[in-house]
Order: C-alpha cells, then sequence, then structure tokens
C-alpha cells in the first residue's frame, strides 16, 4: 500500500481550500455580525416619530432607569454616543496634563478623549490571556502625575476589576470603564455599573445592544451624575441658564425607543452569545495551533467578539514568515470557506499615527496580539448549522496551513 508523505498530504490539504479552487464549506456567507432590528424596534421608533417628540425624553428617562438598574448603578445617563459618552467622564475626572492610564491594546475612543481631555495617555500592556489591561504593567506605571486609570471591558470580558479597582485605591486614582462592547457583562455577580467612578457604553449599530448610534454613561455618584448631565446639554440648570460651557450630546427619543425595545431581549440575547462562545470554545480546544479567548476569573462574558489566537509554530510559515502574514492567510481562507473574519486591531495604540512618537515603547503583549488576533462570528443569530460550519472551516484550514 502506497504511502502519503506528509508533504503530500498537506499539499491535498491545501488544495481542498476554496481559496484554492476547492469547495467552501458554507454554501452561504455567514457574518461576523447581524445588524437587524426586529419589527418591535421598528414599531417603537414609528411611536415617537407619530408623536412628533423626538428629542431627548420620557424614552430617555426610562432607558437610563433600566439600564442603570440591570448594570447596579445608581444612575445612567444617555447621550450621542459612546466617545461623547467618554468625554463627558473624563471633563469631571481628569484634568489638563494629568497622567492617565490607558491600555495600548483597544479601540481608539477610549485614549483619544483622553488626550482631547488635555491628559497625557500612558500606554499600558495588554494581559495574554483575556486581552484586556494588564493591571500589573499599570502599576508599574503609576507617577505622582497619574491621577486615573480608564481601561476597557474587551470584547465583551470584563477587565480584572479586583485589581483595577486596588491599583486605584492604593494611588488615589479616579476609575473610570469603557465597557462599549460589554453591555450586561458581569463581575463576580455584580453588572459592571457597580464598579468604579463611572462607565461608559456606545450602542452603535454593531454592539451587543443597539440604537445605531448612542451612548451611556453610569455611575454611583450622585455629584459626577450631575456633572454629566450638565455637560450634556450646554451646562444648561434651567431654561437658558447656564452654570458652565457643555455640549448638544443628547440622545433622541426615537433612538431610545428602540434601545427600550431592545431591551427587552437582551437577556435572552446574551445567553444566546454566551451559549456560541461556549461551542466555539468546544470546537478550537480540539484544533492544536488556535486559542479560544480566555474570560477573566470572575467575569462574566458577553461576546461581543470572539477573539481568537494563532500560534504560529503550529502551522508551516506563510509568505514572509511573520506571524501576521500567517493570520492574515488563514482569515483569507476562512473567508473563502464562507466564514467572514475581521481584525480587532491591525495595530496597537501606540503604533497609531496620533499617537506613536520617536523612541516610543510599544508594549511587547499587544504588539504580539496586533499580529495574532482575528475575529470569527459569534452573534446571537447564528444557527446550529452555521456554527457547525464555522467549526469545519476552522479545522479544514488549519490543517492544510499547518507545518
Amino acid at each position: 500500500m502506497a504511502v502519503t508523505s506528509p508533504a503530500a498530504a498537506r499539499s491535498r490539504a491545501a488544495s481542498s481550500l476554496a481559496l484554492h479552487g476547492g469547495t467552501p464549506v458554507a454554501d452561504a456567507k455567514i457574518p461576523l455580525v447581524s445588524v437587524a432590528l426586529a419589527e418591535a424596534d421598528i414599531q417603537a421608533a414609528l411611536g415617537v416619530l407619530r408623536s412628533g417628540m423626538l428629542v431627548q425624553g420620557k424614552h430617555c428617562a426610562a432607558l437610563e432607569e433600566r439600564f442603570a438598574y440591570a448594570t447596579d448603578a445608581r444612575f445612567g445617563a444617555t447621550c450621542a454616543n459612546g466617545t461623547c459618552a467618554l468625554q463627558l467622564v473624563y471633563e469631571p475626572l481628569i484634568e489638563p496634563g494629568d497622567e492617565v492610564l490607558v491600555p495600548a491594546w483597544t479601540y481608539i475612543a477610549t485614549v483619544s478623549m483622553v488626550v482631547a481631555r488635555g491628559a497625557i495617555p500612558v500606554f499600558c500592556d495588554a494581559d495574554p490571556e483575556t486581552y484586556c489591561i494588564d493591571v500589573e504593567d499599570a502599576a508599574r506605571k503609576v507617577t505622582p502625575r497619574t491621577t486615573a486609570i480608564a481601561c476597557t471591558h474587551l470584547y465583551g470580558n470584563p477587565v480584572d476589576i479586583d485589581g483595577v479597582e486596588a491599583l486605584g485605591a492604593a494611588h488615589g486614582l479616579s476609575v473610570i470603564y469603557d465597557a462599549a462592547q460589554s453591555h450586561l457583562a458581569r463581575w463576580k455577580g455584580s453588572g459592571l455599573g457597580a464598579f468604579g467612578d463611572a462607565v461608559t457604553y456606545s450602542l452603535y449599530a454593531t454592539k451587543n445592544m443597539m440604537t445605531g448610534e448612542g451612548g451611556l454613561v453610569t455611575t454611583n455618584d450622585a455629584d459626577l451624575n450631575k456633572s454629566i448631565r450638565l455637560l450634556r446639554s450646554h451646562g444648561e440648570t434651567e431654561k437658558y441658564i447656564h452654570s458652565r460651557v457643555g455640549y448638544n450630546y443628547r440622545m433622541t427619543d426615537v433612538e431610545a425607543a428602540i434601545g427600550l425595545s431592545q431591551f427587552d431581549r437582551m437577556i435572552d440575547l446574551t445567553a444566546k452569545r454566551r451559549a456560541n462562545g461556549a461551542a466555539l470554545d468546544r470546537m478550537i480546544a480540539g484544533i492544536p495551533g488556535l486559542k479560544a479567548p480566555k474570560v477573566t476569573p470572575g467575569g462574566e462574558h458577553v461576546y461581543h467578539l470572539y477573539a481568537v489566537r494563532i500560534e504560529p509554530e503550529a502551522f508551516a510559515p506563510v509568505g514572509n514568515g511573520s506571524a501576521r502574514a500567517l493570520r492574515d492567510e488563514f482569515t483569507r481562507a476562512l473567508n473563502a470557506e464562507g466564514v467572514m473574519t475581521a481584525i480587532h486591531y491591525p495595530r496597537t495604540l501606540t503604533r497609531q499615527p496620533v499617537f506613536e512618537k520617536p523612541g516610543m515603547d510599544h508594549p511587547p503583549v499587544a504588539e504580539r496580539l496586533a499580529e495574532t488576533l482575528f475575529c470569527i462570528p459569534v452573534h446571537q443569530n447564528l444557527t446550529d448549522r452555521q456554527l457547525a460550519q464555522i467549526g469545519e472551516s476552522l479545522h479544514k484550514v488549519a490543517e492544510a496551513l499547518r507545518g
């Protein structure tokens, strides 16, 4: 009986890839995200449109109350978007010239609003397993000028809140959590709103809960809540009386109505994302060279994104032999099989032109994540068949590219 060499087996596996003319695993593209309004959401928006009362009003107030309660916070404030939410929190808590500990591995808004405030971002590395801020690295970077830490509950995974809170208490730091991707995530049984000085959220169209655009801030500090509300609407204490300079960062009642409608389904939708995340964990556990995301011990992940880490040493070199080249080839092959992917993120924040400076330190773990992470579908509308096709595609591509 003829014996097939490993090289021949790899060649045959590679030729079976849809990228090279083989038959795709999925007969229809499996989208990375599912952006769709339910009929109830549409009817809720139409009800506000028909009323003619479109601006911030009773629907915003109801969303603030429900969201704060669900996340174990005392106060909630809606706003125009997640970036505005950050700015509304940073302005009362951070002064120009302050140093603020921030993650090097996150979306830019977490840090860009620190800079917009006139403060100095101090970039901290990522935890190699959870991808959230490395609290030990943050602790090493505290100086007498450090006044705050702003960190992200990334991809739906809570940061090490105990570690962040201890660091903040030890150095008298304000603690701000960016939960733009982590609606209804929890920490040791409590909602994220129970912790820190404030928590910010985005309601952008691709988020687990969305209103198209929109944002929210929660806090347990009555004075901070008052400041946020003043800043949100031109510093106005009563009609045409302004106690400070502020902005127009209000949400509309149209958006809030959509959010309220979705809120009725959020527990079930979040449970479905968690179930899909658990299914993907089981699939990836059987594929050498791929690592599933690790939930921060004590946290409850809500899987806004499902980030897979590739271990280059388990695969044959591709292109120039870099980890990035392998990761990019892997995602191209998955896309061809019908599984849509995305890179969150293609570079660290210290590599963004707006922040990078000559001689700047580039945190090594974050640098490695920029080369090895990719995201696959985990959203609540995946069918069992699609989940199976994602697993089959991951196995197929991994075997074809294996070293």
